[in-house]
């Protein structure tokens, strides 16, 4: 009986998800919040690695929730994304060793500090530009969620917004980000570099 109500709770929760309810939103996130970062966990072996995925997926879930099924599984449509973040992770991490091979085979020489701060701040600049595609608002979150790490609860109460703003906020800042950088530079090498640069 309890299983029983407990899937008729979290079934109205889903249903006013759909309607947009930020507190439902907010209840189904902390539902999921831990029992989420611990299957995580178990792929990418870092907690940072699992809260931004867990983040990541929410924000999906709230950009989306217009097109859940509140009949169909819940939980499985979570763990389908979360497993998706997984895999991109885990894709992201093998090219992070390539890209080191790259910055190995193709390095300046490390004893030309010269070079090198050349190298950088280019790179830098670059990244000057990708930020500035953003609007005001956006780039203020993103630096407060990059620069001072700040939560997104945290930003969400110093800014007066909702959790979800902030979210929504640095999704799609991530998307500009990337966007200019692929149309920047012409190869997947140099893109990871920056990105790295980015901390994305």
């Amino acid at each position: 009986m309890y299983a029983t109500d407990t899937l008729m709770d979290e079934r109205e929760l889903v249903l006013r998800l759909i309607d947009g309810d930020e507190d439902a939103f907010c209840e189904l996130y902390a539902a999921y919040k831990n029992r989420l970062l611990y299957f995580a966990m178990k792929f990418v072996k870092s907690r940072e690695f699992a809260e931004d995925i867990f983040q990541d997926a929410f924000t999906v879930v709230w950009q989306s929730r217009r097109f859940i099924n509140p009949d169909a599984s819940f939980p499985s449509y979570l763990y389908t994304i979360v497993r998706n973040r997984i895999l991109n992770q885990i894709r992201d991490m093998a090219n992070e060793d390539k890209l080191k091979e790259y910055i190995l085979s193709h390095a300046v020489d490390s004893a030309n500090e010269t070079n090198n701060k050349i190298l950088f701040d280019d790179l830098k600049d670059v990244v000057s530009r990708a930020l500035e595609q953003l609007t005001p608002r956006q780039r203020e979150v993103f630096n407060m969620s990059r620069d001072l790490q700040m939560s997104h609860k945290e930003i969400a109460e110093a800014l007066g917004v909702s959790v979800n703003t902030v979210q929504e906020h640095i999704s799609v800042s991530l998307k500009v980000i990337r966007a200019y950088l692929t149309k920047y530079s012409g190869t997947s090498a140099d893109i990871l570099l920056i990105l790295l640069c980015l901390n994305l």
